[in-house]
């Protein structure tokens, strides 16, 4: 018992809130030429944030994969999808990266909107400090709602006159995967299979399960709670059967069963160590941003001091072929990965079928 009070107090720290979290289209199937620089590579960009202007930083790296409208060419309808976790400002994107997209794509003539599927809140699913599992829609409503609320959502995307949309509950399909690693199809909310592209938004972090959390493992969030519960715990629990390592089978499922393009990482703030809640926050001052999540996550990682094979998804990524294959498939614009690296405290990494003895088990 003393054993398990001390993984529960590494991995949950305050117990507040905490997350481990349409057609087959995949990583590797919705870029046009337009995307790619002269070189024929992916194209990822890395900028430096200045005078705190997170907001100018994120259209400098928008600018230099091409600009808004080479990124969103032939695409009309995007969501936006950031990491909101849970209910605390410390470990989730900050509106302000949202927005500035929001803004860029609007001007582009876009329809814009911003969905999520928040893991837990205090109140909600976790009480006297112990995390449940649920798929109750009167939960999960109230529980994104709030999330929405405090983090400044709402009035944001009211203000731009843009839809939130609560990806757990809702018109529900389910999409077939060719080669589906955890499960043969994936069930999500309609409005992703309508959307033309999807765009990742993550806070950079590091993950006690998946090593880090960046734009492939932030869909995540995508898998709606009324068919797979809050905190995805039995999500979690059938992938372990099927051997995924570090949650990686339904981070590469996911992927492959939505239209992922754009990705930017808001790494203003930064978690290093025990994330993706209770690590410890580092001044990054970046925004790296690509027309590939694959892509993305490579350099991402990389400047958070991670070797590419230290990262499960992007091992599995490759494995199953997916591109680009290696650093040199690469054009990284603007900073060099030299130029802003940084050694992350790693975290300590726990196998699911461990947690999964104490967190998310017990059914609101």
């Amino acid at each position: 018992m003393k054993k398990l009070e001390i993984s529960r107090r590494k991995f949950l720290g305050t117990a507040s809130t905490i997350a481990v979290g349409s057609v087959a289209f995949g990583l590797n199937h919705v870029y046009n030429e337009s995307l790619y620089g002269k070189s024929k590579k992916y194209i990822v960009s890395i900028v430096r944030i200045k005078d705190g202007n997170i907001a100018k930083a994120v259209e400098e790296a928008i600018d230099l994969l091409g600009g808004i409208k080479t990124v969103t060419k032939g695409r009309n309808r995007i969501m936006l999808k950031p990491n909101l976790t849970g209910d605390s400002p410390s470990f989730t994107t900050k509106p302000v990266v949202v927005k500035t997209l929001a803004q860029l794509m609007q001007k582009a003539g876009k329809e814009v909107s911003i969905g999520e599927g928040s893991a837990a809140a205090l109140s909600f699913n976790v009480i006297n400090n112990e995390i449940f599992r649920t798929k109750k829609r009167e939960i999960l409503d109230k529980m994104q709602e709030h999330v929405f609320n405090t983090l400044g959502y709402t009035e944001m995307a009211k203000s731009l006159n843009i839809p939130l949309i609560n990806l757990h509950s809702g018109e529900i399909v389910e999409v077939p995967l060719k080669d589906g690693y955890a499960a043969k199809s994936v069930k999500i909310h309609k409005s992703l299979t309508e959307v033309d592209l999807l765009c990742s938004v993550p806070m950079m972090k590091t993950h006690t399960l998946s090593t880090v959390t960046l734009a492939m493992k932030n869909l995540i969030g995508l898998y709606p709670g009324t068919e797979y519960y809050a905190v995805r715990s039995w999500l979690h629990d059938r992938a372990a059967e099927a051997g995924s390592p570090g949650i990686a089978y339904e981070v590469i499922d996911m992927n492959n069963a939505v239209k992922t393009g754009l990705s930017v990482i808001d790494a203003s703030t930064a978690m290093e160590g025990n994330g993706p809640s209770d690590g410890t926050l580092v001044d990054m001052g970046l925004i790296i941003a690509g027309t590939c999540p694959l892509a993305t996550d490579m350099v991402g990682s990389l400047l958070m001091g991670f070797e590419l094979n230290d990262i499960p998804a992007i091992v599995l990524a490759h494995k199953s072929g997916m591109v680009p294959a290696a650093l040199d498939d690469i054009e990284i614009r603007g900073l060099t990965i030299d130029q802003c690296k940084r050694q992350f405290v790693k975290p300590i990494i726990y196998k699911w079928t461990i947690i999964n003895k104490f967190w998310g088990v017990k059914e609101l």
